[in-house]
């Protein structure tokens, strides 16, 4: 399907296997921000998420098989840079997001001095009862990315964020790690001489045991692969990562 141009606000939604959820969440966007235009990224699911986003109003880009979700997440960031989209929306397909928060992100990051906002469950009044393995990766990778960078960060690995096009147009280089963007990413954007605001939002937990995080090793395995990934951003000179970016 093709952008008819008229909104300035796209939502992306990466999304694998999420039939029965990817319409509520079309639902719940539709009714907070009834103006946007809506992206959902299907990373070769093989079930029916495709068709039910299709059939929700959606435009789908399809992976022919499961890429990822750096990757998937990217392929939006890309649409969105190649139509021209003044600001972009990033939340999961899953209905971990609630979307009634979208008008919150996309206020903030349209005021003065804010490039990007990233939604916290952590933050203000925002109360969220995850398992303690999270807890713990919270507390950590916030710890390291609020020394980094000098601001205080408390949810380091949200995945539900409104950002300006000149995000949206580095986010499409080849700096940016497709493998895992979590915390690396706001340690890399405020390197690169970007601002970011956390915006207190509702997250619900994920029982389904299909999250990326879920079980004991994936977890374990993403901490060490987010550590290596943190180093290698330190490693390069400050605010250079800007000039170096070269689109993928």
């Amino acid at each position: 399907m093709v952008n008819n141009g008229k909104s300035d606000v796209l939502v992306i939604i990466p999304a694998y296997n999420e039939a029965g959820r990817i319409k509520h969440v079309l639902g719940g966007i539709r009714a907070s921000v009834p103006d946007a235009d809506i992206l959902v990224v299907d990373d070769g699911s093989s079930d029916a998420t495709p068709y039910e986003a299709n059939t929700g109003g959606a435009m789908v880009i399809s992976h022919p098989f499961n890429m990822g979700y750096g990757v998937t997440v990217q392929t939006g960031f890309k649409y969105a840079r190649r139509h021209g989209y003044r600001y972009v929306v990033q939340i999961d397909g899953d209905g971990q997001h609630e979307p009634s928060n979208i008008p919150d992100l996309l206020a903030t990051v349209q005021s003065p001095g804010v490039d990007v906002a990233m939604g916290s469950r952590w933050l203000g009044l925002a109360e969220y009862q995850g398992p303690l393995l999270r807890k713990f990766g919270k507390f950590f990778f916030g710890f390291m990315a609020t020394l980094l960078t000098g601001h205080r960060v408390t949810d380091p690995t949200t995945g539900f964020q409104a950002m300006r096009r000149e995000v949206v147009s580095f986010f499409c280089t080849d700096v940016y790690p497709v493998d895992y963007p979590d915390a690396n990413v706001i340690i890399m954007l405020d390197r690169a001489g970007f601002h970011i605001s956390e915006v207190p939002v509702i997250m619900y937990r994920d029982d389904s045991g299909q999250s990326m995080h879920s079980g004991l090793l994936r977890p374990i395995f993403y901490g060490l692969k987010m550590i290596m990934s943190i180093g290698m951003t330190m490693l390069r000179r400050d605010r250079a990562i800007r000039d170096e970016a070269t689109y993928a």
